[in-house]
């Protein structure tokens, strides 16, 4: 049994939980204070070199959330497989563990060669993918701020392949959607906070991802969201250093050999 059963369908709560869990936790980083100390970046970074408005932000989100949501209802649906009474069977635990394991390394296959794709190929980069790099300093509402053919195409579809492939039902869906809109929003939040349990579990976090966002490192660490198993094999890992600024903060820096 589920907090919600009895409230909501199983497919009602994997469509719309990421969504509101995305908004909760952006929003709980941008309610923050402004914790100089810990940022990748300065203030004045941010103003000075993000290209795009907040409400511009908050509008493709918005838009490609519209279309997430859309896309779930119709996956839910050709996929459900309810009895007469509406009763979906679950698996047991270690098997949802095993699908939600093998939907993370689905979901990072897709997107690390769409993503490399999309900035391999000029026409797509400049027309599609570059309007996620007018973040150039990442904060957690621009996570998922995309062109919406590529969020339809790395995001939406990559979701629904994941689902798919690793044979999940839609109750299992919300903790493995649930989570990885988490590890995403987390990946651009733009601060390295002690104790964050995603810089300890994975090496692919928000200052591996702030080096891929840099000028000089728009070539390098294509992986998300999970592991970056894929940049290690093929030769488009970056690693870098963590530095402390003298004037506070940290600073995601190339490691020259």
């Amino acid at each position: 049994m589920v907090f919600w059963e009895g409230y909501a369908t199983d497919e009602a709560m994997g469509t719309f939980a990421p969504i509101v869990v995305y908004w909760l936790y952006a929003g709980f980083y941008q309610l923050l204070p402004p914790l100089d100390k810990y940022r990748l970046h300065t203030r004045k970074e941010e103003e000075e070199k993000n290209s795009v408005p907040l409400a511009s932000v908050v509008k493709g989100v918005l838009l490609q959330q519209l279309v997430q949501a859309t896309v779930a209802q119709v996956l839910f649906l050709l996929t459900s497989t309810a009895d007469i009474s509406g009763t979906t069977i679950q698996p047991s635990i270690p098997v949802q563990i095993v699908q939600i394991i093998v939907a993370m390394l689905v979901m990072d296959t897709w997107q690390y060669f769409v993503h490399r794709f999309m900035h391999q190929n000029k026409f797509l980069y400049r027309h599609i993918h570059s309007q996620h790099h007018r973040l150039v300093v990442p904060y957690a509402i621009g996570a998922l701020y995309n062109h919406p053919l590529e969020g339809l195409l790395l995001d939406t579809f990559g979701g629904a392949i994941s689902f798919l492939i690793s044979g999940m039902t839609a109750r299992t869906a919300v903790i493995f959607f649930c989570f990885a809109v988490i590890k995403t929003v987390d990946d651009h939040c733009g601060l390295w906070l002690p104790g964050n349990i995603f810089h300890i579990l994975f090496q692919n976090n928000s200052a591996y991802h702030d080096i891929h966002h840099q000028l000089q490192g728009t070539k390098y660490n294509y992986s998300q969201p999970f592991f970056p198993m894929w940049d290690k094999l093929l030769g488009t890992h970056m690693p870098y250093v963590l530095l402390k600024r003298p004037e506070g903060g940290f600073e995601a820096r190339l490691k020259k050999d």
